[in-house]
């Protein structure tokens, strides 16, 4: 269960935070987002230390895209916003984690999770429905799936 927390978080929260990740040597760190009152796995993304303090400054998450080198404010095309209830940073400081309150799917497929396929003696299988068509979310053309 997340914590209630009201958000922006001060500046010095912020900073000791920022201070508290280890980011790579691309200046990324791993998010896992996920649902924080079912503990649903939503998705896995990439920070970087503006789109952290962004992130809680706001209370609505934004990620580093890898391939469009630019912020990925969840939600700002599909309309499936991320609102920010907890985020916890690990033990050794080099992953995230995301407690948001989801708006909508995750997934730019359509699907509430990223997570909807698994291994299976017979394969990888689909073990989620399509909530929103893909259609719906993204104008023609406006998204390609890529690892962000």
């Amino acid at each position: 269960m997340s914590a209630d927390i009201a958000y922006p978080l001060p500046a010095a929260t912020v900073e000791a935070t920022l201070a508290a990740i280890r980011f790579d040597a691309n200046g990324l760190v791993p998010a896992i987002t996920q649902q924080h009152d079912t503990g649903e796995v939503l998705m896995m993304a990439w920070m970087n230390r503006e789109s952290v303090a962004e992130t809680l400054a706001t209370g609505r998450v934004c990620y580093w895209s890898r391939s469009r080198q630019s912020f990925w404010r969840k939600g700002d095309t599909s309309g499936q916003v991320q609102h920010l209830r907890e985020l916890r940073v690990d033990c050794d400081g080099d992953t995230l984690l995301l407690l948001v309150d989801q708006v909508g799917v995750a997934c730019h497929t359509g699907r509430r999770s990223c997570f909807y396929r698994s291994a299976t003696p017979d394969g990888l299988s689909t073990i989620a429905d399509v909530v929103t068509d893909p259609l719906d979310l993204y104008p023609p053309h406006g998204h390609k799936h890529t690892t962000t």
